[in-house]
């Protein structure tokens, strides 16, 4: 009897022969002894991480039987080995923090070399820029909001009945969130099928080239082209990476409409210190002929972008306040919370109904007829129940309520603070935080000051002490020492902020011998712990039943820390501001919503 089924990645055959006592396993060149107890042999199967690729077959020959191990056992379990493997193939791809000053230095000389590079890339797995033509691409740029108008975008083309594929940086739990069908991370079977596809054609032809493989976000815009090539989507919704003019989503030749979110000062090392020259980085995507739509920007910015649109030679409009669209139909609600949303809906509104009209007219661009900004438009239902997590997000867990949102430049940190204002319900508040980059933390923890939080908790953006069980939030571009440095700088701003005298001494250095420290450390209202998964705990106190499922806490805190958090063990309600980063706000939700890890 000979039972088979394939996945993308890999193939199993299940054999029944009559001396099945004499079970064996062999993958990929590991073989179990036919001696092996069965127990130990289901064990090893189960927490067996090799590598499978395309093509590799796996025999098991007698096996399940007298074991009771499934089909859909194995199955499960080569899924989770094929995902787990490709993100750390992928990983291999991060810049390593040694060289990272090098790199940024290349690619801030010699901008214009990184599209060239990308178009190597691409056409070294088959793929060529004419072929990206088909997507129909609607391509956003900006320096806050072009996230949510991209989902606010997909979200209402979708509801018209399209296929739609939409590529987004970062990711918050899995690398899978970044590109998305059906506004649904792609399954595991598919990112692993893909992945080893792309990898793979790269990886074979990287010494015939005379250059390395890309990095990891230009493999991940390349996978995100190939998978929405592979598989048919009517249109793709692009988020830019960085700036514009030189991004590597750049090298798409023909998007049918492009968007601009609000601009302001951001990644200043690539971008520009300016806010001019900023926008001169973002107004790059600008194609000739292809209408452009931008949120209301300051005089400045909206000049420069102007002026590019006149010399590429493309339409530029500013969207209508969202309120021109609501005539007789009273105020209307989204699906992301903020004011600051509006002007993104609005935006996806205009980006929307543009590529529409092109679509209904066969995708020719010579007859679109755009004499102005488009306000007599059917306000989709799509608005109200748009989904983007980690973006001014509320999460209520019994007496504990989080409120999320990866602000990370002084302008969506006004903006956070103006939200959390409004939602709070003032018991104890406490202020998680951090920041990446070359963020100014001291200012925004400076726009934080107002919200009066009984407690300021930093921590780095390590999910747990045990970061090899992580793969997709694992980061290689700055040091574990780095990072916790950072945090204690955090909280000896916050404490300047404050007016809460700073201890000197031992207690504040960081000492580091090759792995976390095991105590939480404390200044008055202010502590520091050394990963996520430890703040939580000491913040949530047990009192979030969701939390208490991730087990009891793996380090030991201090009785005087835990003396603190009386107030919190007693309060009717406990607010929690988590932001600074979506990388921090990513680890959170991966244990404030387990679906998101699953």
């Amino acid at each position: 009897m000979l039972i088979k089924f394939r996945e993308s990645c890999f193939q199993i055959s299940l054999v029944k022969i009559p001396s099945y006592n004499e079970c064996s396993l062999r993958i990929n060149g590991f073989q179990f002894a036919k001696s092996s107890p069965a127990p130990t042999r289901k064990r090893a199967i189960l927490g067996l991480w090799v590598r499978f690729r395309v093509g590799v077959t796996a025999r098991v020959r007698g096996l399940g039987l007298r074991m009771g191990l499934g089909l859909r056992i194995i199955k499960q379990t080569c899924v989770r080995v094929c995902v787990q493997e490709a993100v750390c193939a992928l990983n291999t791809l991060q810049t390593n923090v040694s060289v990272l000053d090098q790199v940024q230095r290349e690619r801030s000389e010699l901008p214009e070399l990184q599209l060239q590079a990308m178009r190597g890339f691409l056409h070294r797995t088959g793929l060529t820029v004419d072929k990206l033509d088909h997507l129909n691409i609607i391509h956003v740029t900006g320096t806050k909001g072009k996230g949510s108008t991209c989902a606010f975008t997909e979200r209402i083309l979708r509801d018209y009945g399209f296929r739609t594929g939409f590529y987004s940086s970062p990711h918050l739990v899995q690398v899978r969130e970044r590109i998305r069908i059906n506004g649904q991370p792609i399954s595991k079977e598919l990112f692993t099928k893909y992945f080893w596809e792309v990898f793979s054609q790269l990886d074979a032809t990287k010494d015939s080239h005379g250059v390395n493989m890309p990095a990891y976000f230009r493999f991940l815009t390349i996978l995100a082209f190939h998978v929405f090539l592979q598989e048919r989507v009517d249109l793709a919704v692009i988020e830019v990476g960085i700036g514009g003019a030189y991004d590597c989503t750049n090298i798409i030749r023909k998007p049918w409409v492009c968007g601009i979110s609000s601009l302001g000062i951001d990644h200043t090392s690539i971008l520009g210190n300016t806010i001019e020259e900023i926008a001169w980085q973002k107004a790059g995507i600008f194609k000739p002929g292809v209408p452009v739509f931008t949120v209301k920007q300051l005089d400045r910015p909206m000049t420069v972008l102007q002026d590019r649109a006149k010399e590429i030679g493309c339409p530029l409009w500013v969207c209508p306040d969202l309120e021109q669209y609501e005539s007789g139909a009273g105020p209307l609600s989204l699906g992301l919370a903020g004011q600051q949303q509006r002007c993104n809906a609005s935006l996806a509104l205009q980006l929307s109904k543009t590529w529409l009209q092109r679509y209904r007219q066969s995708g020719d661009l010579s007859h679109t007829s755009l004499t102005s900004p488009l306000i007599s438009l059917p306000l989709s239902p799509g608005l109200k129940v748009t989904e983007w997590p980690g973006r001014t997000q509320t999460l209520r867990h019994g007496p504990v309520t989080y409120y999320l949102d990866g602000a990370h430049t002084t302008g969506s940190m006004q903006a956070c603070v103006h939200w959390f204002s409004q939602e709070i319900q003032q018991e104890e508040s406490i202020l998680l935080f951090n920041t990446t980059g070359e963020r100014d933390s001291a200012a925004m923890l400076k726009l934080l000051e107002p919200c009066q939080f009984d407690f300021a908790v930093f921590c780095p953006n390590i999910t747990e002490p045990i970061t090899e069980n992580n793969a997709d939030q694992q980061n290689f571009n700055v040091s574990v020492e780095n990072m916790l440095t950072r945090c204690l700088d955090n909280q000896i701003s916050w404490q300047s902020l404050s007016g809460t005298e700073t201890k000197q001494g031992s207690e504040s250095e960081l000492l580091i011998k090759g792995r976390l420290p095991l105590l939480a450390k404390t200044r008055t209202h202010t502590m520091v712990f050394p990963c996520i998964l430890s703040a939580l705990q000491w913040i949530s106190q047990g009192r979030d039943a969701v939390l208490a499922a991730a087990g009891s806490p793996y380090l030991p805190v201090q009785p005087s820390i835990t003396a603190k958090a009386e107030p919190l063990r007693e309060a009717a309600q406990v607010s929690v501001l988590v932001t600074g980063s979506l990388h921090l706000v990513g680890g959170v939700l991966k244990y404030l919503d387990p679906s998101l890890a699953s």
